[in-house]
């Protein structure tokens, strides 16, 4: 292997692009003597610096770009943070830094020489161009699982809900069997037309990264055998399930009942730049207090909320079905996610009486995700299914209850309750009502001892081995690790 090799690598401008990128670079650089070059916009990549600390092998170069320029408030370089009707600006704003992108390649070749290859984000497709101008391997990176994957191509391509009038409709490249429901689609998908700014800037790069030599998936082989089969049979070029953000650090990572952390300890905010709302070691503290596997942690991500009146309705429901939680809160839909949350979006006296009991923890804006996971007192994850904490749940052994809010969310927990088993909807989407009575329901199913509670359970367990046994925590070299060697082998043979 020649140290000279480098890997170009270029995320969408999203938390949820960003993190695997982050993690994937790290990854590569650990399994061979390449050396990264991320890519992104000035305020991005301070982010990144923060995440990398001392890192010399991965490098990192910034773009020029003016949110202003696109319509775009001030400042505003990803999706945290940003309502949605801005989004579908920044989505088409991101294919004006071809220009940028095309000169930082040439001045590279120029330089040090063709670079090893491109990776870049699936919402990045348009970069197939420049690699086949410039004769340069050319790989996509789809930063959710398989299933997700080829159900977010498969929609966009075909736009199959435009054309029944049925509520419920088969997907193309899927088997006859599967159906998607129009309540799994996000707002704007239902919308789509095919003439729409969504459906241009989505069927565009789709296309685009049909055209690349290959696609590294933020998956696990033997996880997702049915969705692979699925994209390997769209793409028809080489898939490989590459799961970035399962590093070791997660995966040895365990809290126990008297942990204590070091600033040193890997936390959520290595990653996000946010402080948490509650100290690590209050929070690990509060956990103690609780018996194994009873507590039910709950977070709707970083870029997610709901309604006032689900908020209202989940909190009425945690407190009449009694069972210990900690959750994550942030201003609900039509407000600031980054803004303070008021108390008056919840009942009255509802904190109060949760400190109190000692049944709750509301934590305002963020929470240390690994460090709750992690502990043995969870015995559940209510989530909006995003494709990170999906995979930092199942890797603990850890039961999910879906609330699907956006994007591959919907698909995610239809596969997870169908394929694997593994989670329950409660509730999908931000428009439609959560009875008090469902979120007492559900959450006493999985958390109470019943039979579905220990199928869940079991099956998770059964899911969390096979993701550790990828990346090779097993001692042996695992499909994750094995998948990167031969990307990279791959592409040294095309250079």
């Amino acid at each position: 292997m020649e140290a000279t090799d480098h890997v170009i690598m270029f995320p969408f401008m999203a938390q949820g692009h960003l993190i695997p990128f982050i993690a994937l670079a790290k990854h590569i650089v650990r399994r061979s003597k390449c050396r990264v070059t991320l890519l992104s916009t000035p305020l991005n990549i301070q982010k990144f610096r923060s995440t990398l600390h001392s890192d010399t092998a991965i490098r990192l170069e910034s773009l020029p770009f003016n949110s202003s320029d696109h319509g775009l408030p001030p400042n505003t370089e990803n999706t945290d943070g940003l309502q949605l009707p801005y989004w579908i600006r920044l989505f088409h704003a991101s294919r004006t830094l071809q220009p940028a992108f095309d000169h930082f390649l040439s001045d590279f070749c120029r330089s040090h020489g063709r670079p090893l290859c491109i990776i870049a984000d699936i919402y990045m497709g348009w970069t197939v161009q420049t690699a086949r101008s410039l004769g340069i391997y050319h790989t996509t990176f789809s930063t959710c699982g398989a299933y997700g994957t080829s159900a977010f191509f498969s929609l966009w391509t075909n736009l199959p809900h435009a054309k029944t009038d049925e509520e419920k409709f088969n997907l193309p490249g899927f088997p006859e069997s599967f159906w998607l429901d129009r309540s799994q689609l996000s707002v704007y998908m239902r919308a789509a037309d095919g003439t729409d700014d969504w459906s241009s800037f989505f069927q565009g790069q789709i296309r685009a990264c049909l055209e690349s030599d290959g696609m590294l998936c933020n998956t696990v082989e033997e996880m997702e055998r049915v969705g692979l089969v699925i994209l390997r049979g769209m793409t028809k070029k080489p898939v490989w399930c590459v799961a970035p953000s399962l590093s070791s650090s997660l995966l040895c990572y365990h809290a126990s009942s008297s942990a204590s952390h070091s600033p040193s300890t890997r936390s959520t905010h290595d990653f996000t730049g946010k402080e948490p709302g509650i100290s690590i070691q209050d929070c690990v503290d509060w956990l103690n207090i609780h018996p194994p596997s009873s507590i039910l942690y709950i977070s709707f991500g970083s870029q997610n909320t709901i309604s006032v009146s689900q908020i209202m309705n989940l909190a009425r429901g945690l407190e009449a079905a009694g069972h210990p939680f900690i959750w994550v809160i942030r201003p609900p839909v039509g407000h600031d996610v980054n803004a303070d949350f008021r108390g008056e979006w919840l009942p009255a006296g509802f904190e109060e009486r949760m400190k109190e009991k000692k049944q709750g923890i509301v934590v305002r804006k963020w929470a240390p995700q690994l460090e709750i996971l992690t502990h043995k007192s969870t015995g559940a994850f209510l989530s909006h299914c995003g494709w990170n904490s999906v995979l930092e749940s199942l890797s603990q052994g850890v039961p999910i209850i879906a609330w699907p809010l956006a994007s591959e969310q919907f698909y995610n927990s239809k596969m997870m309750e169908e394929e694997l088993g593994v989670s329950v909807e409660l509730a999908r989407g931000t428009c439609g009502e959560v009875a008090v009575d469902s979120v007492v329901k559900v959450t006493q199913m999985v958390l109470c001892e019943t039979e579905k509670s220990a199928d869940m359970k079991r099956k998770a367990l059964v899911v969390s081995e096979i993701i550790r046994a990828s990346t090779g925590e097993d001692g042996k070299i695992g499909s994750a690790i094995d998948a990167v060697e031969d990307f990279i082998r791959t592409a040294r043979s095309k250079k």
